[in-house]
């Protein structure tokens, strides 16, 4: 390890911020990570060309918390994010990497979420501010002053906010800092819009560029199933119902949520451990032994814990908890398929997650098919398969060797051979439900959606001479219409009220529908589940300037 760290301490970042990645286990820097960081440390302005899961987000927070002022309480450095997903997820890295800086402050700025917690970290001094354009602007109209103190800014996926029409919001973020900033911009294409944002904000940028690498894993059956967060451990206990493993590793992102699912395997008869950082070498040690000698068959790991694991007999990878970077699910799945043998690996994806899984798919050059939980006749067929294999070798001498018992038993009980027979097997499976009425009685587990819905959108405005006499389009089943006074001769677009609802309202881009243009309002299809708590969220939000007012529309 020490040589490998030495790679990252060579680039000359701050002791804390080392020892901060140490502990989580980073190896060496990427190429990303490699070139940029010393460029961000001389303080020059930069335009980094990266495809997201090459480590752009160490690339620029750790030399940005090399170069933070902890004893100043006041905001220093502005992540801008397109998403809030992607705002959480950036958010998330800088409180790990500045672990063992005392007084470093993180905040998360997105819409979807009470302003006041946001307001309260950033007056207490948080000194990094994460953010989504939309919500910074709001706060900005509060508060014109609170980015004075900006020292250091970085745009991730540029491309990406452009698409989601963030311009004019960007445009207003960049006249509240100081001139003297140091500007990062990563983008994974530099179109023409990119590179004049670059020409009017950055002083004379060095340009990176690193080509993702395309990372096919051999002899590994890939596969994904939407659920919700809640349901992510009876998803576990179902899908192992169905599984023929040998042994498994299961990967969660925390190191309680090692020992809750560890607990809820062997509560259901799985010999199945714990691995976390808080875990002795030496115990760890003996669980990675009991996996490669049959004593456990399931390891429930974070990422960290499993660095290094390599046990032959590894079939299936759980990736109960979706990795942060498609890096990371390589290095996942890996632990299967060893040898030469082949091996299976599951993603649970939460309906907020899709987007990283189109990210791993991206990157590893590779589709990740969709499978389905199974039902309660799939797991009926399942315990029925293990009972028969584990009597069929059992019955061709019993009648030999327990004949006379059977018959006295049958004799002392004053009962039938039959009744007898389940009697025994009742006790053999421990009251496990064997029909499929009582199969179906047990706690249900409703998945979500299934394949992705492909939503129609169009940046297109209504021409003025039909667009009162078209009528709006059927809706979907799920979906409600929406209407805004906001419209073309507003000058907004489609992917202005996508990009102000996706980040407000805190959906996936998945969940709105078709959303149309016309000359004086706007109709978005959106999720019918929810929909008033989600026009409450997303009452204060305004589109180019003006409030978005969005309601349900009533077609009468």
């Amino acid at each position: 390890m020490t040589q490998e760290i030495g790679g990252f301490a060579a680039l000359g970042i701050h002791s804390a911020v080392l020892a901060a990645i140490s502990a989580v286990g980073y190896e060496e820097p990427s190429p990303i990570q490699a070139q940029a960081i010393p460029v961000i440390l001389g303080g020059h302005d930069m335009i980094g060309q990266a495809q997201t899961g090459t480590g752009k987000t160490a690339a620029f927070a750790l030399p940005i918390l090399s170069k933070i002022d902890p004893a100043k309480r006041e905001p220093q450095a502005l992540i801008l994010a397109p998403t809030r997903e992607l705002a959480l997820q950036v958010a998330t890295a800088f409180e790990t990497y500045s672990k063992q800086l005392p007084g470093v402050g993180v905040v998360a700025v997105y819409g979807g979420a009470p302003m006041g917690p946001q307001l309260k970290a950033i007056r207490q001094g948080a000194q990094v501010i994460v953010a989504t354009p939309g919500r910074l602007v709001d706060h900005l109209s509060r508060n014109s002053e609170l980015l004075s103190t900006i020292r250091f800014l970085v745009l991730d996926e540029a491309d990406e906010m452009l698409k989601l029409g963030f311009m004019d919001d960007l445009e207003v973020i960049f006249e509240a800092m100081p001139e003297s900033r140091q500007s990062v911009l990563f983008s994974a294409t530099l179109p023409h819009s990119i590179r004049a944002i670059a020409e009017k904000h950055l002083r004379e940028p060095q340009h990176i560029k690193i080509a993702a690498k395309t990372q096919t894993v051999a002899r590994i059956e890939q596969a994904h199933l939407m659920v919700h967060a809640d349901q992510k451990i009876q998803a576990v206990l179902r899908l192992l119902e169905v599984e023929d493993f040998d042994a498994l590793i299961a990967f969660v992102r925390t190191k309680q949520a090692t020992l809750d699912l560890a607990a809820a395997l062997e509560a259901k008869g799985y010999k199945a451990a714990a691995l976390n950082g808080d875990i002795a070498q030496n115990q760890r040690e003996r669980v990675i032994e009991s996996l490669k000698d049959g004593r456990l068959d399931i390891v429930v790991a974070t990422d960290v814990a499993a660095r290094g694991l390599d046990v032959a007999r590894i079939t299936h990878v759980f990736n109960v908890d979706m990795p942060y970077d498609p890096e990371s699910y390589v290095h996942r799945i890996g632990r299967t398929g060893r040898a030469g043998r082949e091996g299976r690996a599951l993603l649970l994806v939460t309906p907020r997650e899709r987007r990283m899984l189109q990210v791993i798919e991206r990157v590893t050059n590779q589709k990740v098919a969709e499978a389905r939980l199974p039902n309660a006749q799939q797991v009926l067929d399942a315990r029925i398969k293990k009972l028969t294999n584990s009597l069929a070798p059992l019955v061709a001498d019993a009648e030999t060797t327990h004949g006379e018992l059977l018959d006295k038993l049958v004799a002392d009980i004053g009962c039938s051979p039959r009744a007898l027979a389940a009697a025994l097997l009742r006790k053999a499976t421990n009251g496990q439900a064997l029909t499929l009425a009582e199969v179906e009685k047990e706690q249900p587990l409703v998945p979500t959606s299934g394949p992705r819905e492909r939503s129609e959108r169009s940046d297109r405005p209504e021409r003025s001479g039909d667009r009162e006499r078209r009528a709006p389009i059927p809706l979907a089943e799920g979906r409600a219409r929406c209407r805004t006074p906001l419209g073309a001769r507003d000058g907004i677009a489609a992917r202005n009220l996508l990009g102000a609802i996706l980040n407000e309202g805190g959906l996936a881009r998945e969940a709105i529908g078709r959303i149309q243009v016309r000359d004086s309002f706007s109709l978005v299809e959106l999720p019918e589940d929810g929909l008033d708590r989600l026009l409450g969220k997303l009452k204060d939000t305004r589109v180019g300037g003006k409030q978005l007012k969005l309601r349900r529309y009533r077609e009468d």
